[in-house]
């Protein structure tokens, strides 16, 4: 069916449950940011293939809601389905709360899946909903009953993370989760987030694409622990590893029934922001539900000191292949035919050669020339073109290794630049220079520190419309909280305290539609700096390993500091990635990372 055709099919199923109005959000059962092929409804039924968005149809009308990651792939991808974009952030563009209220009538039914809504989205909307005398619809999956060939969720094999990658036991993990629970007086913990549950029992699996997790539910009491998980995915190994820390196995739909069982003196804690609607609604009304942070969510974002250790040793293969990948580039463009797909297929064939690699931390974007200037760009065969020797070629990708997460965006000089495009260019590597280079006291968040980033772009009248960096897993989701650069904090947000054993991306960019685009990232791990009687200073530690473009760069508009601090990177880069290269391309990289 063409996505006309769908949303016509869904409106008729809509009619005939008395659904006025239907929601597809991007998410699974656990709000995961990527999911499988199976829950990409969204994508089903609108065409837009955007990791991010929300569809809302109505029975005369249909839009679909998305960042500005996204404006320019979702305008191209909507043409001809009478789907409208609505820009969010955009002036005078409402929300979808807002289009909800506005839209939906008295004795009117608002539908959505329960189990592929998260509980904070739905709670706004039942609110929304009751406030114009409207009810929910959330039992039923709509778009399963006309998405014939729906793809099934394909059984992954699942392994145990070893304690010499995780650097801490399950046993040990568990009982700091119970001493968070004992704190916060809970009976019961509820975990949904699929990062927070392979973290805590140190296993991972496939069933996502690029997120090396297993669709499943965790419960913690005082004394039980069960794990609701497909039985078709457990092996007798990862019965007995589970079993031996006391945690029970049940199916993966199970929790529903357990939970409505739950006692009502009970105190639930879990997070609104990661539970599904029904999961919530399972819960008796009796109950207290004591929503905040799954405790397991800053546990794992600061890294152990082997988890640091290890994440070094990542940096520096992801370092060996991506370098390998730069002096391709630069010496076959123009002489090669080379595309956006055969160039992250020889990155791809790079990395795998690198000990200890699992996966692609994600798709890889490869944008070349106007590409670029999309933010979340995926090359298809229909889009795929050739490098030239001129413009820009940006790519960002990474990999997931036993010894941990890397995520690099680099944006290499093809060919000669214009002096515009040297100013861009300069402008960004600065913002990233003095944001890796800053020293900040403790208890400042990367909210406080976003600016130090944007201000070389700002100076020049340019901005990036994404946040400026992201918490990365370890061998988990690519982007993890809470951690983060900004500098404008969504509704309802909390500003998390960068801590020492965080990581946190460093990527500022310019996309300039229809013409190219530039970013440029590394990943900084927070330390602890100086102490003195105004108290205790953190600062970052580089762990990305692979050179900039000087092609690309005007050292004219670069301070004195900024320039030594390029040039001793690049120093770094050189001393550790140069004995893992062959002699022709030592010789390259020691040009490639000459003082300037």
């Amino acid at each position: 069916m063409t996505v006309k055709e769908r949303v016509q099919a869904l409106r008729e199923k809509m009619k005939a449950s008395g659904v006025a109005m239907y929601v597809v959000p991007s998410t699974d059962c656990h709000e995961s940011e990527y999911v499988s092929e199976h829950f990409r409804a969204r994508a089903f039924i609108t065409g837009f293939t955007g990791s991010a968005g929300t569809a809302v149809i109505a029975q005369d009308d249909a839009g679909l809601w998305t960042d500005g990651r996204y404006f320019l792939q979702a305008e191209a991808q909507l043409q001809g389905t009478g789907i409208r974009l609505f820009r969010m952030g955009e002036p005078g563009v409402p929300t979808v709360e807002e289009y909800i209220q506005e839209h939906l009538e008295k004795g009117e039914k608002l539908g959505f899946d329960g189990r592929v809504m998260g509980a904070s989205r739905a709670l706004a909307f039942a609110k929304a909903a009751e406030e114009n005398g409207a009810s929910l619809f959330t039992e039923e999956d709509l778009i399963g009953e006309i998405w014939a060939d729906r793809p099934e969720v394909l059984d992954a094999d699942l392994f145990v993370l070893e304690e010499k990658w995780s650097g801490e036991t399950t046993d040990k993990k568990l009982a700091r989760v119970r001493k968070a629970m004992e704190e916060k007086g809970a009976d019961l913990h509820v975990l949904a987030s699929l990062c927070d549950i392979a973290w805590l029992l140190n296993i991972r699996g496939g069933d996502i694409p690029c997120v090396p997790v297993v669709l499943s539910f965790l419960t913690v009491t005082k004394k039980e622990c069960t794990w609701y998980v497909r039985p078709s995915v457990i092996t007798e190994k990862i019965r007995n590893y589970v079993t031996d820390f006391g945690i029970a196995i049940k199916g993966y739909d199970e929790i529903y029934g357990d939970l409505k069982k739950v006692p009502a003196c009970s105190k639930v804690l879990l997070d609104q922001g990661t539970v599904n609607y029904r999961l919530l609604t399972s819960i008796p009304e009796e109950a207290e539900v004591l929503n905040c942070p799954n405790p397991t969510e800053l546990m794992k974002a600061v890294k152990n000191e082997t988890e640091q250790k290890n994440l070094h040793q990542s940096h520096l293969k992801e370092g060996v292949a991506f370098t390998r990948f730069m002096y391709w580039l630069k010496t076959k463009v123009g002489k090669e035919k080379i595309t956006e797909i055969s160039a992250a297929e020889h990155l791809a064939a790079l990395r795998s050669e690198q000990k200890d690699l699992v996966e692609l931390s994600f798709s890889p974007i490869c944008g070349y020339g106007e590409h670029g200037a999309i933010v979340h760009y995926s090359a298809t065969e229909e889009s795929d073109v050739e490098l030239k020797p001129e413009s820009f070629f940006l790519v960002d990708a990474g990999g997931h290794y036993l010894d941990g997460t890397t995520d690099t965006t680099r944006t290499f000089a093809m060919g000669p630049l214009t002096d515009e495009q040297k100013k861009m260019y300069t402008a960004v590597l600065r913002g990233n220079l003095n944001l890796s280079h800053a020293r900040f006291l403790k208890g400042c968040s990367g909210y406080n520190l976003d600016v130090i980033c944007r201000t070389p772009l700002w100076q020049i009248g340019m901005d990036y419309k994404h946040g400026t960096g992201h918490g990365v897993g370890y061998l988990l989701n690519v982007h993890e909280g809470p951690n983060t650069f900004r500098w404008k904090l969504p509704e309802g947000a909390n500003a998390a305290e960068l801590e020492p054993g965080m990581v946190t991306t460093d990527e500022p960019g310019i996309y300039l539609e229809g013409k190219y685009g530039i970013r440029l990232e590394n990943e900084l791990l927070c330390v602890e700096g100086p102490k003195n009687e105004y108290g205790q200073f953190l600062e970052f530690e580089i762990l990305t390993l692979i050179p900039w473009d000087l092609d690309a760069v005007d050292p004219a508009r670069m301070t004195e500091q900024e320039r030594t601090w390029l040039n001793e990177y690049h120093h770094t880069i050189y001393e550790a990635i140069a004995p893992h290269l062959p002699k022709e391309e030592q010789e390259w990289l020691a040009h490639a990372t000459r003082a300037i």
